[in-house]
């Protein structure tokens, strides 16, 4: 999905990163009114001020649940993966390279976008529906951002047993031993969690990594920090393991990855490294060069990149 926004943030002079290790600090989601004819709005979790990525995951947003139509034109992605993960209803993808698919629920769509990209995305049908998914972007590293883009879906994901009726879905990367198929390009894991009312289980987790805690469905108690929908908890690193209970019926999502090493500057759609960059595709966007194609099925529409901020850009820093 686009962002209709175009959110900055610059480098503060003392930044005051802290140091690797266990956190458990509860971050707001904000409301995102998109507006105009598409008359959606969305939740943020990623990016926040403090905290602009969770590994290599630097953006996240909730779009639902709610009855709309959605009608997002096409527009343009570098330097990320988006990955797609529905709640509810059914979205049509349509990309540059002639990928054309209705993904639902329990369906991944993960597209690369390497060094340039454009998709459109609409709500099946011509009426307002139910629509709830997570969207999600993973930042690639050096060595595959300036490469080819691509397109995978998989419909059949490793599913693991966590006990006490509780269970993991293993979207991207790897929990546990268990091995999504999509293709990543930096260690990392997006899982959705189903946990049974009165379910208490232990998750591991690589130590080297650093993790965070949505819930989508209920609230959690993760050790012992409630965390209710609407909230993304960030965990740090250095952890083997987490205590996840649930009162009531719980889905969650869980975040994480070995914490990525370079610095990022986003801004719309576009993850790249500095200033020049950003404004390199911009310019390539509204020229409509045959750096990000065109996306089959439509004609001239398209949506216009919004105009750059009067400062330059440069890369959001952690401060947790």
């Amino acid at each position: 999905m686009t962002r209709f926004d175009a959110e900055t943030a610059p480098v503060d002079e003392d930044p005051g990163a802290a140091a690797p290790g266990p956190r458990r600090v509860l971050l707001e989601a904000r409301e995102v009114p998109l507006g105009g004819v598409r008359a959606m709005s969305v939740h943020r979790f990623l990016p926040q001020r403090d905290l602009p990525l969770v590994g290599a995951w630097c953006f996240l947003d909730r779009f639902g649940p709610q009855r709309t139509r959605m009608r997002v034109e096409p527009h343009p992605h570098i330097g990320l993966q988006t990955v797609t993960w529905p709640l509810a209803g059914e979205v049509h993808h349509r990309d540059t390279l002639g990928s054309d698919v209705v993904i639902e629920r329990g369906a991944l769509n993960i597209m690369t976008s390497g060094a340039g990209i454009a998709h459109s995305e609409y709500s099946v049908g011509d009426d307002p529906i139910p629509l709830d998914a997570l969207q999600l972007w993973v930042a690639l590293p050096e060595d595959r951002r300036h490469g080819p883009a691509d397109f995978e879906r998989h419909d059949d994901l490793p599913v693991l047993d966590l006990g006490a009726g509780a269970q993991a879905t293993v979207v991207v990367g790897q929990l546990a031993g268990a091995v999504s198929p999509a293709t990543v390009h930096t260690p990392i894991v997006g899982a959705e969690i189903r946990l049974p009312a009165g379910a208490i289980v232990d998750l591991p987790l690589e130590a080297a990594w650093e993790y965070a805690i949505v819930p989508v469905f209920g609230s959690v108690r993760v050790d012992t920090d409630a965390v209710a929908p609407g909230a993304l908890l960030y965990l740090g690193d250095g952890r083997s393991g987490i205590r996840l209970s649930a009162s009531e019926e719980t889905t969650l999502f869980l975040l994480g990855g070995e914490p990525f090493g370079d610095e990022i500057v986003m801004w719309w759609n576009f993850v790249g490294r500095d200033n020049a960059e950003i404004e390199a595709a911009r310019e390539a966007w509204e020229a409509a060069s045959d750096r990000f194609g065109h996306v089959p099925g439509h004609g001239d529409e398209r949506i216009p990149a919004p105009p750059l901020p009067h400062v330059r850009l440069t890369p959001r820093r952690r401060r947790l």
